[in-house]
């Protein structure tokens, strides 16, 4: 039973830079055991049940009053170049706009990754720090790693606004073998008043499951499986007959391509003028059928079909 209240409401403010997120949420989805994304609105609850508990009220009392997502993206040209990113852009986009955040985006045109980057970490702090100021946060929280960070953090707390920092980190190999390693800034965790290791309570969540960490994650849809893969003379097709149609999903160096009766594998290595982290489920791909060292059928000489 939680406390009685006089009916205020703790304000939280949301600020997350875009680029980390995503790739945090890219490693979920590729790499870790979870295979899938971060979602947005679990993510939300979770901020929302931390700062109740912190406050000692009722959920109900605490509300994300401001939520702004930043990140550099790919201009119309570049990304209609990129088979279907356009359309993947909006759907993320839709999804933020359903949960309320308001989206900054910076264009990738003409820009140096570098001087990028840093003025991508200029606006977040310069939004966040007159938002504060305006909206009379009484929490604000980062979802960041990176040291730039931190003159935000001792700024924020200096107006008497504790900041809670969400981060991960994590370690594994990519599809060409190297060792991937991404830490937060150790001097950013110390100046927040609330740093959160999203990596320790979701490994945590995964010995010991509860519903509000299994909510951090967008549900899995489920596989078209076959009692035993089929071969091309199951499929009644040709060896090197060229198809078009749409990725199925994707996971960690490999992934499945819709083709009835059930999905057609294809590892990375078949892929050609795309790279595989630029890959989207629902992409259009033309490819060849071909076979296995096993005689299953897979997926040959992959690459983006473009639009119709």
């Amino acid at each position: 039973m939680f406390p009685q209240t006089n009916g205020s409401i703790t304000k939280v403010g949301v600020f997350y830079d875009g680029s980390y997120f995503l790739y945090v949420s890219n490693y979920y989805n590729w790499f870790h055991e979870k295979k899938s994304r971060i979602s947005i609105s679990g993510l939300h609850e979770f901020i929302q049940h931390q700062v109740a508990q912190e406050e000692d009220v009722d959920p109900r009392y605490t509300r994300i009053t401001d939520a702004h997502y930043f990140r550099a993206r790919l201009n119309a040209n570049d990304a209609q170049s990129r088979g279907n990113q356009l359309y993947y852009d909006r759907v993320f986009d839709d999804i933020l706009l359903q949960e309320n955040v308001t989206l900054h985006y910076m264009s990738l045109r003409n820009a140096p990754t570098g001087r990028l980057e840093k003025s991508m970490d200029t606006w977040l702090a310069l939004e966040a720090y007159e938002m504060t100021l305006m909206r009379q946060f009484d929490y604000l929280v980062l979802v960041a790693s990176d040291s730039d960070y931190v003159p935000l953090v001792r700024k924020i707390e200096a107006l008497g606004v504790p900041v809670i920092l969400l981060s991960w980190d994590f370690e594994y190999m990519n599809d060409d073998g190297q060792r991937i390693v991404t830490r937060t800034s150790q001097e950013l965790i110390n100046e927040a008043a609330m740093p959160l290791a999203m990596h320790d309570i979701i490994e945590n969540s995964i010995q010991e499951p509860n519903g509000l960490t299994d909510k951090l994650f967008v549900p899995r849809t489920p596989e078209k499986t076959l009692s035993r893969p089929l071969s091309l003379d199951d499929l009644e097709m040709e060896e090197g007959a060229v198809h078009v149609s749409e990725i199925q999903n994707l996971k960690s160096g490999y992934g499945f391509i819709n083709f009835d009766p059930a999905n057609l594998f294809f590892h990375y290595s078949s892929l050609e003028n795309v790279d595989f982290n630029e890959l989207q489920v629902g992409d259009r791909v033309k490819f060849t059928l071909g076979t296995n060292e096993r005689g299953d059928a897979i997926a040959q000489h992959v690459e983006l079909a473009g639009e119709e």
